[in-house]
């Protein structure tokens, strides 16, 4: 069997992004409850983004900002996403001051999200109309220091971790934004066949179903997850259910790929994607 460049014969490769929010999807994948054939990899967003468009990976959870970008080198994966239809809790503008009165500061932004990024650019440009720099930085470090900023962007467990910080009073939770703005709800994170992969025949069984497979056994075994959560995370349990249950879906449905194509037309208006790009699904 051929493989892509860089990889064994005959192996499998699936990214994971290594934050809590996808841990319902992967946990059955990663413990040998539901078996597979795929070497999984970890990594943030921008990581696993990028190897997938070199083609190290041959399914894999995917921004939709890198989906927008180079459409012909994918398939989407039916019904499966990373959103929100509210308040996700897991990507914040925090700041110092009302987002209304950030016009003329500097934001810092995480070099580790593409989509979150985009999203809050329009948001601030768009809905709260401010004329905003931004520079790529890691926030942590800043942190209680001169260097701190007057407001940072924080994603995935970092802004779970940062959400109550003290010299941060006002925090935007940009899901929650983008509903208010459009009535829509928000698309983070998609999953992704790598297109050269199906063109090889590389697939014996449908990767799709089985990520689909694993977000089901999750979700109806929400107090394993729960449990596997609680160590060393910042919210309580109480909390993490409401970020589960409440905060993130996990589905593409109707409304959710409404929600998608309206943001894709919306960077593509703003120029920051070369079009709107088709939703093409993979099919085995």
């Amino acid at each position: 069997m051929s493989s892509e460049p860089g990889l064994p014969a005959d192996t499998l490769r699936m990214g994971r992004i290594g934050y809590l929010n996808v841990l319902p999807i992967y946990h059955p994948l990663e413990a040998g409850i539901i078996p597979h054939d795929f070497e999984i990899i970890s990594g943030p967003p921008a990581v696993l983004n990028n190897m997938m468009a070199r083609g190290e990976l041959h399914i894999s959870s995917n921004s939709c900002f890198e989906y927008a970008m180079r459409p012909e080198r994918y398939h989407l994966v039916e019904d499966l996403s990373i959103g929100s239809h509210g308040n996700v809790m897991s990507v914040l503008l925090m700041s110092r001051r009302p987002v209304e009165r950030l016009d003329g500061q500097t934001i810092l932004i995480s070099g580790e999200t593409h989509t979150s990024v985009a999203l809050l650019r329009l948001l601030m440009k768009d809905h709260y109309h401010c004329d905003v720099r931004y520079v790529t930085g890691a926030v942590t470090p800043t942190l209680g220091t001169e260097r701190a900023p007057e407001a940072f962007l924080a994603i995935g467990d970092e802004a779970l971790r940062l959400r109550n910080h003290p010299d941060y009073p006002y925090r935007l939770d940009l899901a929650d934004a983008w509903v208010e703005w459009t009535g829509l709800p928000f698309i983070f994170g998609v999953w992704v066949v790598s297109h050269d992969a199906v063109q090889k025949k590389l697939f014996h069984s449908d990767p799709g179903a089985l990520m689909r497979q694993g977000r089901d056994w999750g979700l109806s075994h929400m107090d394993v997850i729960l449990d596997l959560t609680g160590h060393g995370c910042p919210l309580s349990r109480e909390e993490l259910t409401v970020y589960y249950n409440e905060g993130l879906t996990f589905s593409l449905g109707e409304r959710e790929l409404q929600g998608l194509t309206l943001f894709y037309r919306k960077l593509a208006d703003a120029r920051m994607i070369p079009g709107v790009p088709p939703l093409r699904f993979f099919h085995m």
